[in-house]
């Protein structure tokens, strides 16, 4: 597959969760994007268990990898590798997520085999797309020469902490936890598709004048 192809798809993946969360969403009768977090569309027992994976993680999963594996091509900077590896991870954790659905309610408080592999993979992904956005706080100025990107990943990476409590608030008092999750997981995916809208014009460039920028 061209390297130009696997780039977009770090455009196309956050597009892409919008989209599938909102349909699974819409064929959930009753479901709350704002009190429900996204693993309960596929949850045991949930009417879209089956087809949530599918239009989701599943996609998604390879989308990250996709995207993960071209920045780890590109560059020889050996953080800008750790930063591919956490997306290629985060790819991963979406397909682990979906194919181990977690019981009912996605009680986090489950000992059960699906729910604790569910758990994992959730725990993969949270962790892999901050680690990411950490990299690129260090090395943006020295490896794309754009500052800013460095700044952007600054604010990501604060942003995701700072909510991080507010949605295990929400969590024990049972109320806004979809609201905070989604927020949570927006922010890294929102510096993704800042990522790969970088590299894509930074690809372009290379392109017109050949030159060794890695």
């Amino acid at each position: 597959m061209k390297s130009k192809t696997l780039n977009v798809f770090g455009l196309i993946a956050p597009v892409w969760l919008v989209v599938g969360v909102a349909l699974a969403g819409a064929l959930y009768p009753g479901y709350s994007h704002f009190e429900q977090a996204m693993s309960e569309l596929h949850a045991l027992g949930s009417p879209v268990q089956s087809l949530s994976p599918l239009i989701n993680n599943y996609p998604l999963g390879i989308l990250f990898a996709g995207f993960g594996l071209f920045v780890f091509s590109i560059f020889k900077h050996k953080a800008a590798k750790v930063s591919a590896v956490m997306i290629i991870l985060h790819g991963v954790g979406s397909i682990l997520a979906g194919y181990f659905p977690c019981d009912v309610g996605c009680n986090p408080d489950s000992t059960s085999l699906n729910q604790t592999l569910h758990g994992i993979g959730g725990l993969i992904m949270l962790v892999t797309l901050l680690i990411a956005p950490a990299i690129w706080i260090f090395i943006a100025r020295k490896v794309l020469a754009a500052s800013w990107f460095g700044w952007i990943s600054v604010v990501c990476v604060l942003l995701q902490l700072a909510v991080v409590p507010l949605m295990a608030a929400a969590l024990d008092s049972g109320e806004g936890f979809g609201f905070y999750q989604r927020i949570a997981y927006g922010i890294p995916l929102i510096w993704l598709f800042l990522f790969a809208a970088l590299l894509l014009k930074h690809q372009e460039k290379a392109a017109e004048t050949p030159k060794q920028t890695r």
